[in-house]
């Protein structure tokens, strides 16, 4: 009887998985590419000759190419901090890198309205300077860089706490100093984990759409990123453009899936 029972068990939690994963993940997916070349070839490639498209294109892209950079430096001084050192707040500093993940995006980007708004906390003393930080660029490269904040620094703690500090003594040892040792030493063994971080922010930052769309405004063709142009083309009826934009942020995810699954590959192997 209990054998009978187990037979079936397996192949039930199987068929249930697959269904939630068809229901969830792939025929969306499936629809949007559908979509997308509905009205042909031509359709879906004159949306990206369009001038709102092109710069909510380079929008994003300008985004992700400063906000990767300060986060890749930031997440290397944490995860150094933490790995490698003992101190008061070091739960306080940890929890802290965890908040943009218990943090709705929106929450986010009403917290930046708050404190740099017209009427916010920051706001008037801006204002006083001519400085413009909501509804406009500054707004929108904090939103981002708030909500892919943790992600290196996620991924390369871990590998430093598992390697330990034997082989940093002992170049120190030998005369190296701490430059050295990073780039000879501690950097060939976080560089999986750190490229992995690297791709997973990059992917967040040209994919946010929550926090970005409270602090931007969506303007066309001024504070409009490819995820707020998709949502804007399909309020607009425009629906083969929104798709093919979709589309496009779609060969991102598989493209840092790809990616995830080499690094998995990489890291496993060494």
């Amino acid at each position: 009887m209990q054998a009978a029972r187990q037979a079936w068990i397996k192949p039930v939690l199987i068929t249930s998985v697959v269904l939630y994963l068809a229901l969830v993940l792939l025929i969306p997916a499936v629809n949007v590419f559908v979509q997308a070349f509905q009205g042909g070839l031509e359709g879906f490639f004159q949306t990206f000759t369009t001038r709102h498209f092109r710069h909510a294109v380079q929008l994003t892209c300008f985004i992700a190419i400063i906000v990767v950079p300060l986060n890749v430096a930031f997440g290397l001084c944490a995860a150094w901090a933490i790995a490698r050192h003992r101190f008061p707040g070091r739960t306080l500093l940890l929890s802290l890198i965890d908040l943009p993940f218990s943090i709705s995006p929106v929450v986010a980007g009403l917290m930046i309205v708050l404190l740099y708004g017209r009427v916010g906390w920051f706001g008037p003393a801006l204002e006083s300077m001519n400085i413009r930080v909501v509804f406009a660029l500054p707004s929108m490269i904090l939103a981002t860089a708030f909500v892919t904040l943790p992600f290196v620094a996620r991924e390369v703690i871990p590998v430093l706490e598992e390697a330990g500090i034997d082989e940093e003594s002992a170049a120190r040892t030998l005369g190296a100093n701490d430059w050295q040792v990073f780039w000879r030493v501690t950097l060939p063994t976080i560089r999986w984990s750190l490229l992995y971080g690297v791709i997973l922010t990059n992917a967040r930052a040209m994919g946010e759409f929550g926090a970005v769309a409270v602090v931007s405004g969506n303007i066309s063709g001024k504070t409009q990123t490819l995820p707020l142009y998709v949502e804007e083309a399909y309020k607009q009826y425009q629906t083969q453009s929104s798709y093919s934009a979709a589309v496009l942020l779609a060969g991102l995810a598989i493209i840092t899936l790809v990616l995830k699954t080499i690094l998995d590959y990489k890291t496993a192997k060494n």
